[in-house]
This record gives structure tokens, C-alpha cells and sequence, in this order.
């Protein structure tokens, strides 16, 4: 079973190599304290697995170089570790199909416990992380007390049910589509085009904070933020269009 302790260790190996200087290595090692102090942050988690999960540094990371010069090293660190949190989540969602997100995230000392350890490693020098991963299924209990279902109201009812699929779409639910993230757009005249070359900028009509599209055809399907999934764009979806409206993308294309 995958859990979400599996899907940031991959995560943080692939933007650590990634995002810092010198493309270090993080490997699983046996728990050692820290030896110059610790920093950190917790990251709390929420949905169908839920919990707090926290990651400790070793202060000496502070002073090293793997962020850049000139760097807020600890905004910096904060800003990565929020990164990796919140794509492990989407890797997670996207491998179980279990709801996931980052609720919060906050900066911390010290753990009482810890629950793995790991060295990142960059030529001759390594640091110690430390992980307490207190993230677990969230599971409704029923009590024998409860173990009768109070009569749900006909409301109730009818929102329960999924309306019934019309006759014969059963059979392009296994047929593959072209989907494609859209970003913004702009209307340009033809010299322009010519006249673009490397370095040059367009910009589009759409705000850096706002969703962008998930286009099946000539349709917008979806609404949502991109994300990082192992080292891959994603996207989180916020917004989905009624189904009636993503069958016209199936029926553009046929």
C-alpha cells in the first residue's frame, strides 16, 4: 500500500538533485542526531490520510552553498521543503486515488521522535535529515451502536446516485484522448510571429494566480493549479465541468 511517506522521499531525491547546487544525493540512512542543531518545518495534511509531517535539517545546511549565494537560506529551504510537500501530496492522490492535500505549514525546532533519517550527500560533505511522519488513513468507525443507518431522506437519495450513463457510451469509456494544459492565450499579428526569435517574451492574458485549463478537443474539461509529480508537471483540479459538457469533447473529435 502506498503511503505518503514513500511518495515525498521520491519526491524530495528528484527536487533535491533538482533544485540544489551540485545535484546532491538523498539516501535513506540509520537515525543520527543532528550535529550542528536543527531547523525545520511540519507540514499538516489533510484528507482521506491525514496527519502532521514534519522534516528537521541539520543547521549547518544554512552555510553551505546549495541554495546560491545570496539566498534567504532558511525562507529558501521553507519555500523547497513547502514544494515538496505539497507534490508528494499530488503524487500520492494521483497513485491512490485517495484525496491529499497541504492544510498548513509551519516552521519548527526539534521532534520529540523521529520515524526515518536520511543523509543528502554532495561530494565530500553530508547532512543529516530527520522525518516524523505522523500522516495516516483517516477511517470512520462505526460503533455498534451506529451500526444501523438512520433512513436517509429521498434528497439524500438522489444525490447518492450517479446519474445512469446513456446507451451505448459504455463502450468509448476505454477510448483514448489527447488532453493538453492551457496556460493563457494571445492574438498576434503575422509580422510579429516572424519577427520572434530567441529570448523573446509573449505575454498572455492570463495572471500567474490564475487556474489554468485542462482541454480534451476544443473543450475545457477542468480547472486547476499545476503541480510537480516526480519531477513532471501535473495538475490539481479545483473546477470540472458538468458531464454533459465533456461528452461534447468526445463527440468534436469523432
Amino acid at each position: 500500500m502506498t503511503t505518503y511517506f514513500e511518495c515525498w522521499a521520491g519526491v524530495a531525491a528528484t527536487l533535491f538533485s533538482q533544485a540544489l547546487a551540485g545535484e546532491p544525493e538523498l539516501a535513506e540512512a540509520p537515525p543520527m542526531p543532528l550535529a550542528g542543531g536543527s531547523f525545520g518545518f511540519a507540514a499538516m495534511l489533510a484528507g482521506d490520510d491525514a496527519g502532521r509531517f514534519s522534516v528537521l535539517l541539520d543547521a549547518t545546511l544554512l552555510d553551505s552553498p546549495l541554495l546560491g549565494e545570496g539566498v534567504d537560506q532558511k525562507a529558501g529551504w521553507a519555500e523547497l521543503l513547502r514544494e515538496i510537500a505539497e507534490a508528494a501530496a499530488a503524487d500520492f492522490q494521483t497513485r491512490t486515488g485517495r484525496p491529499c492535500r497541504v492544510a498548513g505549514f509551519d516552521a519548527v525546532e526539534s521532534e520529540a521522535r523521529v520515524s526515518r533519517a536520511f543523509q543528502l550527500r554532495s561530494g565530500d560533505r553530508s547532512w543529516s535529515i530527520l522525518v516524523r511522519d505522523e500522516v495516516r488513513p483517516v477511517r470512520a468507525e462505526v460503533s455498534a451502536t451506529q451500526s444501523v443507518p438512520p433512513p436517509a431522506t429521498a434528497e439524500a437519495g438522489r444525490a447518492a446516485v450517479a446519474p445512469p450513463l446513456a446507451p451505448g457510451l459504455e463502450l468509448l469509456l476505454d477510448v483514448e484522448l489527447d488532453a493538453a494544459l492551457r496556460f493563457g492565450c494571445r492574438e498576434m499579428p503575422l509580422g510579429d510571429i516572424l519577427e520572434l526569435g530567441p529570448g523573446d517574451v509573449v505575454q498572455l492574458d492570463r495572471n500567474v494566480t490564475d487556474p489554468v485549463d485542462l482541454v480534451v478537443g476544443d473543450k475545457i474539461v477542468a480547472r486547476g493549479e499545476v503541480v510537480l509529480v516526480n519531477g513532471n508537471f501535473g495538475l490539481r483540479v479545483t473546477e470540472v465541468a458538468m458531464p454533459r459538457k465533456r461528452l461534447e469533447s468526445i463527440r468534436c473529435l469523432f
